[in-house]
């Protein structure tokens, strides 16, 4: 299944810049988790988290429910882009 089109489908409304939004693979030992890491600008992390966590946990839930299909357990975790800055 391709989790990271699913996740995109819901996300990609949420945040200004889409084409920033990084979604990786974290490796597990067990076959049956699965890790997807979702990668944005600061503002776009603090949409996509949302109030309470509400946005994550619901895009969680969707996840979850999908990973059924496949027999697996599915995480997401956010994490923002580090800006970096050159001096000269």
């Amino acid at each position: 299944m391709d989790y990271a089109a699913i996740i995109h489908a819901f996300v990609d409304d949420f945040v200004e810049n889409k084409d920033a939004i990084l979604i990786r693979e974290l490796k597990n030992d067990n076959p049956y988790d699965l890790t997807l890491l979702v990668v944005a600008e600061g503002e776009d992390t603090s949409r996509l988290i949302g109030r309470k966590g509400i946005i994550a946990n619901a895009l969680r839930e969707v996840l979850s429910i999908a990973g059924k299909i496949d027999n697996r357990r599915v995480h997401l975790k956010f994490e923002t882009f580090e800006k970096t800055t050159t001096e000269e």
